[in-house]
């Protein structure tokens, strides 16, 4: 059941980056990175209203709780932001297997905090997923985004990194606390960081926050949150495997590619489908090895 909660969550992570990719084309990325944790509040707020109402503030270990949700709030934000930029600047075809690179750290993680183990099947997987990284890495020097000179390719690296620190402290977190809590509370604290965090660009840089409003925006929230809580809830059942569940969430890229080959007729799509391939092979072998 948890994989099958993973692939849903894949499923939406595809939708909710091509969405990404039609926002923060030619548009300023604090403001559409508040609507998306805007949108994704009100979304939330249901189970907030159920959850104040039903017992208050409280959130599991009290204020103890909130300050934990807090710090997930601060290293997703860390990660969208990072995120964002590199994908307005980097074509969908190279910043989709770069983000694929979070299940080796998300892996290293789980085997050096957690104590997870991995059959040879689920090995092999991961190599294939280094590989992969590796030669999509070469690709996009042969466009212009090499490691050493664009900025933007570190952007998307960091973005990865925060995201497995996310995915780690989250394995940790759904011990403690319900999902939809978990997620309802971090969206509620995004919102507000999110919207600190604007008002200090906007003071800062007067004039230079130009925004066009898109309908693809509310969509971002709508497919993340959607894929939020089939993470949440696959990571919450015994037996689940961080590594593996993030190596499938990363699965997003095929959906994201597609659209990059046919919507914006990205280059060099042949040899990317190789690398495409060689990761579908790698997360094959994780399911496999997951059964």
């Amino acid at each position: 059941m948890w994989i099958l909660l993973a692939v849903v969550s894949a499923l939406c992570l595809g939708a909710y980056d091509i969405f990404k990719k039609i926002s923060v084309d030619g548009n300023n990325v604090p403001v559409v990175l508040f609507y998306n944790t805007l949108f994704s509040a009100l979304l939330m707020s249901p189970v907030l209203v159920i959850g104040i109402a039903g017992d208050g503030l409280i959130l599991g270990g009290g204020v103890t709780g909130h300050v934990h949700i807090l710090i997930k709030s601060f290293i997703v934000l860390s990660s969208w932001l990072l995120g964002y930029f590199g994908l307005k600047h980097l074509p969908l075809t190279i910043a989709g297997p770069i983000n694929a690179a979070r299940p080796v750290i998300v892996l290293v993680g789980a085997l050096l905090i957690f104590g997870e183990t991995l059959n040879w099947l689920q090995w092999v997987g991961i190599l294939l997923g280094f590989w992969s990284l590796f030669f999509i890495s070469r690709l996009g020097s042969r466009e212009g985004f090499s490691f050493k000179h664009s900025k933007w390719l570190w952007f998307s690296i960091g973005a990865t990194f925060m995201g497995a620190v996310s995915a780690l402290y989250d394995k940790w977190l759904l011990k403690l606390y319900e999902p939809l809590q978990v997620q309802a509370w971090y969206s509620f604290y995004q919102l507000i960081i999110m919207g600190v965090t604007l008002l200090l660009v906007i003071r800062m840089t007067p004039g230079k926050t130009r925004f066009r409003w898109s309908w693809a925006i509310p969509f971002i929230s709508v497919f993340l949150t959607i894929a939020d809580i089939a993470y949440f809830y696959s990571l919450s059942i015994d037996g689940s495997m961080i590594a593996v569940v993030s190596m499938i969430r990363r699965g997003s890229v095929i959906v994201s590619f597609i659209y990059g080959v046919f919507a914006l007729h990205e280059k060099n799509i042949k040899l990317k489908l190789i690398d495409l391939s060689v990761l579908l092979l790698g997360l094959l072998f994780l399911v496999l090895g997951s059964r």
